[in-house]
């Protein structure tokens, strides 16, 4: 089969949007067939999917297959609808597919149906009612099943066949987020102004012969969702989608002795988590997405929290990485020299930040690792790819751990609320971060 990567996507929409098309309707009518948005509170919306059509002639047998394969939506195992985009971010089409429809539907001024209480129709086929369904189900479980995440990795990035998740399952994989939040932000879009979808996939994912240029609109996800949806507005539109769930057959026994005032709970704490998670803390691109070698020996785990960030630049490579392909080489170029010559277990840093958008991982939240002499166990090193002597990183950079990976870190229990910051230089004979950044960390909380 094709690979399953967003230029594949991209070719079937194509296909399908030519003019010698021989089926009615359009791709995301299309994808509801095949199973795309097959939940009661979907069809609610929707509608019932329309029959599956024959192959159409202009797909070949094998992007047939495919794109039958991405929309068989399957609850036990949601991660298999996935592809990997060109970000290195992977994303369901189930959910994006859906937003997507209901943004052509509202730019053609299709009447939705009519449900009580009234709902956000985008929303709903995109991210509340899985992210209800899965809050609700939690709750039975004491605390120990999983409602959001993991993230997951491919076989290989070149040519992605198999996703595997990288912990148990929840109904919203990392996978399903992204989709969602895409759903959202596209449907948005077309709402206002309709496009071929061929073309606005390819301009939001820089597919095809822009993927290695720069930073695509797809990198921006966490942001934009989060400026589009803020957590009272997502937390309404959960409760209002439990409310409806309840008084839809398949699902009333679910909810059949939720009270309201519990309705409002669960909506709330699956707002507030789902922000935290996919808004406020960054992604970081696990390990193995990047290609990293096995740790060599022993990890030593940390005892968290924390008390000190120390921030460094890699002075070699010494150009920002600005796309996933550029971040992860360079990744994989640093852990080799970490290893081979300077003969340490592992890359030495625990995070390290790329021009893309992206954190990438290293040694991680949980080990001890190799960044700063005499302090590795004392608090996390996290580097900027580049050379910042005379220049300072993008601004999105330096948001990204100014404003997002370190208050992440405190809420989520790895830093303590008054940690100390410092540059390399201040712990050992060196230039690092160079003196541009040293400047600007300077002015960062927590700066000593």
């Amino acid at each position: 089969l094709p690979p399953r990567h967003m230029d594949s996507v991209v070719r079937i929409v194509e296909a399908l949007e030519s003019t010698d098309h021989d089926f009615t309707g359009t791709v995301p009518e299309l994808a509801r067939a095949l199973g795309g948005c097959s939940t009661p509170g979907c069809r609610a919306v929707l509608g019932e999917p329309p029959d599956v059509p024959p192959a159409p002639r202009t797909l070949s047998r094998e992007q047939w297959l495919l794109f039958t394969q991405l929309l068989h939506q399957d609850a036990a195992a949601p991660e298999r609808g996935v592809v990997l985009a060109p970000d290195g971010s992977t994303v369901a089409l189930g959910p994006l597919l859906a937003g997507i429809e209901v943004g052509l539907k509202r730019a053609a001024g299709w009447p939705f149906p009519t449900v009580e209480p009234p709902i956000d129709a985008l929303y709903a086929v995109t991210i509340t009612e899985v992210l209800g369904t899965s809050f609700l189900l939690a709750r039975d479980g004491a605390g120990n099943r999983t409602t959001l995440g993991p993230d997951g990795c491919w076989d290989d990035v070149d040519d992605p066949q198999n996703y595997t998740l990288l912990g148990p399952p929840s109904p919203i994989p990392d996978a399903v987020a992204n989709g969602a939040m895409d759903g959202v932000l596209l449907g948005a879009h077309l709402a206002q102004a309709p496009v071929p979808l061929a073309d606005l996939l390819r301009g939001y994912y820089g597919t095809g012969n822009g993927t290695e240029k720069e930073r695509p609109p797809s990198s921006y996800r966490r942001q934009d969702f989060g400026v589009l949806t803020g957590p009272g507005k997502l937390e309404e539109e959960v409760a209002a989608m439990l409310r409806v769930l309840r008084v839809l057959p398949p699902t009333q026994e679910l909810l059949e002795d939720v009270g309201p005032e519990e309705v409002v709970a669960i909506a709330r704490q699956a707002a507030q988590d789902f922000t935290e998670v996919y808004v406020e803390c960054p992604a970081i691109v696990p390990r193995c997405m990047w290609g990293a070698r096995p740790y060599r020996g022993t990890p030593k785990p940390l005892t968290l929290p924390l008390g000190s960030v120390y921030i460094h630049h890699t002075f070699i490579p010494s150009a920002p990485c600005r796309t996933f392909t550029a971040c992860a080489g360079d990744m994989r170029a640093m852990q080799r020299f970490h290893q081979d010559t300077r003969g340490w277990d592992d890359i030495g840093y625990s995070f390290v930040v790329g021009s893309d958008g992206y954190l990438y991982q290293g040694r991680g939240w949980h080990w001890v690792g190799a960044h700063t002499k005499g302090y590795n166990s004392k608090g996390y090193g996290v580097s900027y790819v580049g050379d910042f002597s005379a220049t300072l990183p993008d601004p999105d950079a330096i948001a990204l751990v100014r404003d997002r990976l370190l208050p992440c870190a405190v809420r989520t229990g790895r830093l303590h609320r008054n940690y100390t910051l410092r540059g390399h230089r201040q712990m050992g004979r060196t230039d690092c971060p160079g003196n541009s950044l040293f400047h600007e960390i300077e002015t960062w909380h927590g700066f000593k």
